[in-house]
């Protein structure tokens, strides 16, 4: 009969009960209306399930004390957010031994936490249980303590919530991978040919066809007398200038994709024990 954190038993589903009541830091009072402290946590049978206690952190009420109250004493007030602990007084949570995170609840421990609530079974008008040993007890035999159908029938403000696991699909974003584009320097020889133009002088001699004398020019036999002819050529001009030769834009696109995963779930569902012939509307 080990006993385990709500939080544990349910750990695939627990976060995800967001339509799902949860007493988490409900107000634990006294019926007198005496505030005893908080609710940190739910207790659960490992096998069945079944709820046993509820920790109530007791605060600076009892000087930040962790005690268990059994689900059975308490009267849960979802509007208010409430849990009225029956018969619980101030003098009984400093009886209780602090729970304070145990790692394990043995029989010896529950049976100082019973020992404690017992004693007040007189007191509330619940049935005393029959003596018990380790071997042979049973939650059953402290029906006041757990019976959460007892309380049911006794107080208005009750209810047993059946629970379901769901699967809930949600998307991280997460880095994939990078691309980056960078440009480098390559050197080649370019080759290029250009035509260029030189003037050069051609010294044509020709000799008279005629026989006959010619008489001289006035200025005949002069010396100094000078021709002269400008002669040009084209030189090459070769220089290198940049140009864009090509132009990159980068750009993301999105693709979609469909994953599919399939998972085991759990669901409660109720099981009604009757007895006798009783009138049950479901």
């Amino acid at each position: 009969m080990a006993l385990v954190k709500i939080t544990d038993y349910y750990v695939d589903s627990i976060d995800s009960r967001s339509d799902v009541d949860d007493i988490d830091n409900f107000d634990v009072y006294t019926l007198r209306h005496e505030k005893v402290g908080t609710v940190h946590n739910i207790l659960v049978d490992e096998t069945s399930g079944c709820f046993r206690y509820i920790v109530v952190d007791t605060g600076f009420w009892i000087f930040g004390k962790k005690v268990l109250l059994p689900v059975g004493r308490a009267d849960i007030h979802y509007t208010d957010k409430i849990v009225y602990a029956k018969g619980l007084t101030k003098e009984q949570v400093e009886e209780l031994p602090n729970y304070d995170e145990l790692e394990e609840i043995g029989y010896d421990y529950e049976e100082q936490v019973r020992g404690v609530y017992r004693g007040s079974v007189a007191s509330s008008g619940l049935t005393q249980p029959a003596d018990a040993d380790r071997g042979t007890y049973n939650y059953e035999q402290d029906s006041s303590l757990y019976d959460i159908s007892e309380t049911n029938s006794q107080t208005d403000g009750q209810s047993l919530k059946l629970y379901e696991e769901r699967l809930i699909a949600n998307k991280q974003r997460q880095k994939a991978g990078e691309v980056s584009i960078g440009k480098h320097v390559e050197t080649e020889t370019a080759r290029v040919a250009v035509p260029v133009e030189k003037e050069r002088v051609v010294i044509e001699r020709t000799s008279p066809t005629s026989t006959k004398p010619a008489s001289a020019p006035t200025n005949a036999f002069r010396s100094g007398e000078v021709a002269r002819m400008d002669i040009y050529e084209e030189k090459a001009d070769i220089h290198k200038e940049a140009i864009v030769k090509e132009e990159i834009r980068v750009k993301k696109v999105v693709d979609t994709e469909t994953v599919e995963a399939q998972e085991k779930i759990r669901r409660e569902e109720l099981d009604i024990d009757t007895q006798g012939r009783p009138i049950v509307n479901k």
